[in-house]
């Protein structure tokens, strides 16, 4: 079930060793001086304090790689100013960027071995966080942790490079866009999709107007009665593979009938199917109650739904966690269609007066956050997004992937087998071989 990525002489549990040089910072070239000293707002979407880990493996690189990556950040940062700066909670009480030019911190790393020697297959948080920074010195909380990059050279001349970014300054798009932008930095080519930095046009409105029911801000009471599962802290990361006949399985069974309110308003795409069959399968595995709530949470990306939409480039967070629900009872007996509608009702719903709403929403009540927890699921479709368009000089990474998920749901495309996704699942212990096996049992028999 789990996807493979190479064949090596892999070592179990992250035992090779990595040497980290001392931490530096990575300043906007000297000509920068956009912003400097201000602070840079950031809108209400813009509030998710969760720290996002990724890597990227290039199979090259040699010495250099290292310094010229380097440089190039030291020169992308002129464009894209404000991650150079500090988070803060400016007078008005919300968050805002202080533009220092302080700068990204920055370490060389030397692991003693080959990329080959590394089992990239599993999302080991061991092996992984060899590979990315978590903290700095001086450093207290997550709220002060800065943009963050690793880069470690291997024995076999390739290196990997680990980011880590505050979600409050970047959603998926926006992270790889910058990326991109770095990396064609670092080729010397000029900027292909140059960043759009006045977040002030997702300003909410004067005065607030709360026109739709937000739910994914209210929680959902636990009924679980089974505290050995929904108590277990022992949670583990697995890739779950599905291969194009597994998928094709899947939408095969959203074809029957939904119910009288609820139907099919499209084709059910991949994302929708996988999204439906993990939904039903870990409301399953986790043995909740019939009458217990659930809901999905489906990250969407919201630059095309506003009127007009957001101009190309917008760097900040434009996502909309769109919800679905449903009790236990009826997601696990009825047909995959069924959730397959409640996801697309969902996703459907996202245009330009909901997000709008939802704006003003935050504003009036700053202290409302999305609730995670047992009855509610969040999936994001990584596979959307261009992370392999990243070459700084010697080819596209063979892995791009996150370090670690603990409430979201991760699709993403298998690294080698064009057609198959991997799916990254968070579970207790007791909960995912339970999955594993209703993947066996309904997809794969």
């Amino acid at each position: 079930m789990v996807g493979k990525v190479h064949n090596g002489k892999q070592n179990p549990h992250g035992s090779f060793q990595v040497k980290k040089g001392k931490p530096s910072l990575v300043q906007p070239a000297p000509a920068a001086e956009n912003g400097k000293g201000n602070l840079y707002f950031l809108s209400n979407v813009d509030d998710d304090l969760t720290i996002t880990r990724t890597l990227y493996c290039f199979k090259s690189g040699g010495p250099a790689a290292a310094e010229v990556i380097r440089n190039a950040l030291s020169k992308v940062l002129v464009h894209y100013y404000p991650l150079a700066g500090r988070l803060v909670v400016s007078p008005e009480g919300r968050f805002a960027v202080n533009c220092t030019g302080e700068g990204v911190v920055f370490v060389e790393a030397e692991a003693d071995c080959t990329l080959d020697d590394v089992d990239f297959s599993k999302p080991d948080k061991v092996t992984r966080g060899k590979l990315v920074l978590y903290d700095v010195q001086g450093v207290r909380n997550k709220f002060e942790i800065p943009l963050m990059a690793q880069v470690t050279k291997f024995e076999c001349g390739g290196f990997v490079l680990g980011i880590s970014f505050n979600h409050v300054l970047v959603d998926g798009q926006a992270a790889v866009e910058f990326i991109v932008s770095w990396a064609e930095t670092a080729r010397g080519l000029p900027i292909s999709v140059p960043p759009f930095l006045d977040r002030t046009i997702l300003r909410a409105r004067t005065p607030p107007k709360i026109e739709f029911h937000h739910p994914e801000f209210i929680p959902i009471e636990d009924k679980s009665s089974s505290p050995a599962i929904n108590n277990d802290k022992d949670t583990i990361c697995k890739y779950i593979k599905f291969t194009p006949q597994i998928i094709q399985t899947a939408k095969s069974k959203t074809t029957g009938r939904t119910g009288p309110t609820t139907t099919l308003t499209k084709p059910c795409s991949t994302f929708e199917a996988l999204a439906a069959f993990v939904w039903r399968a870990r409301t399953r595995a986790l043995e909740m109650e019939p009458d217990q709530l659930t809901r999905i949470l489906l990250v969407v990306n919201t630059r095309g739904k506003f009127e007009p939409p957001l101009p190309k480039g917008y760097f900040g967070n434009a996502i909309k966690f769109a919800p679905a629900h449903s009790l236990a009872g009826e997601l696990i007996e009825k047909p995959l269609s069924y959730a397959v509608a409640r996801i697309q009702e969902a996703v459907r719903s996202v245009n330009d007066g909901l997000l709008r709403s939802a704006i003003d929403y935050r504003e009036a009540a700053r202290e409302k956050k999305r609730f995670n927890g047992y009855g509610v699921i969040t999936v994001s479709q990584w596979s959307s997004l261009s992370f392999s368009s990243t070459d700084f000089g010697w080819g596209e990474p063979f892995l791009s992937e996150p370090v670690e998920t603990a409430h979201t749901i991760v699709v993403l495309g298998h690294p080698t087998e064009k057609g198959s996704f991997n799916v990254l699942v968070a579970l207790p212990v007791s909960a995912m071989e339970r999955f594993e096996e209703l993947v066996e049992e309904e997809l794969c028999g």
